[in-house]
């Protein structure tokens, strides 16, 4: 584990976790925007395949990051930090962790039902799952994607302003530990 200069050495998480959050909050951030804004933009630009592949890439990256979770012990909470705080920040990376491999996977099966291929960036097709379109599953899958999607915008944008929080105001190193 490296550690930084400032007013304190601090702990950073490892150079692996820090990629796959780099990457995926990317990701993710583009999903929620292309997810909430692209039928506004279709007349400019198709967002829905791009969506769709990133969806899948998300899925497997958080599966990649959560086992690579399990390999590691994570750098202790700062001592700015009271048992309240840790508590919601455990409750919103874990509701973040499995927002992203549910919306990807909801929106894979209600995808699958599509009349359209899972193109991988144009690359080559994705399998689709045996759902059937206008079914129980297939309906379900998509409603649960546009509520889960929206409640994922919602932790997200929690998530940075708690990490904004405690480098601008609180003056901590819980920021600059991901970067």
């Amino acid at each position: 584990m490296a550690t930084l200069s400032g007013t304190h050495d601090f702990v950073r998480y490892n150079a692996v976790a820090r990629l796959f959050h780099a990457v995926i909050a990317a990701l993710v951030l583009f999903n929620i925007l292309t997810g909430i804004f692209g039928e506004a933009i279709e007349d400019i630009w198709q967002p829905f395949p791009a969506h769709k592949a990133t969806g899948i890439l998300i899925l497997f990256l958080s599966l990649a990051r959560l086992a690579w979770r399990f390999t590691w012990t994570m750098p202790a909470w700062p001592a700015t930090m009271g048992k309240l705080q840790q508590s919601v920040a455990r409750l919103t990376h874990g509701a973040l962790y499995v927002l992203m491999i549910v919306v990807p996977f909801t929106g894979w099966i209600f995808s699958s039902a599509g009349k359209y291929p899972l193109s991988i960036y144009g690359l080559f097709d994705w399998p689709k799952l045996p759902v059937a379109k206008g079914s129980a599953l297939a309906e379900a899958a998509h409603e649960g994607h546009e509520v889960l999607g929206f409640l994922m915008a919602g932790l997200v944008i929690l998530h940075i302003a708690a990490a904004l929080h405690h480098h601008f105001v609180i003056k901590d190193n819980v920021l600059r530990r991901m970067l």
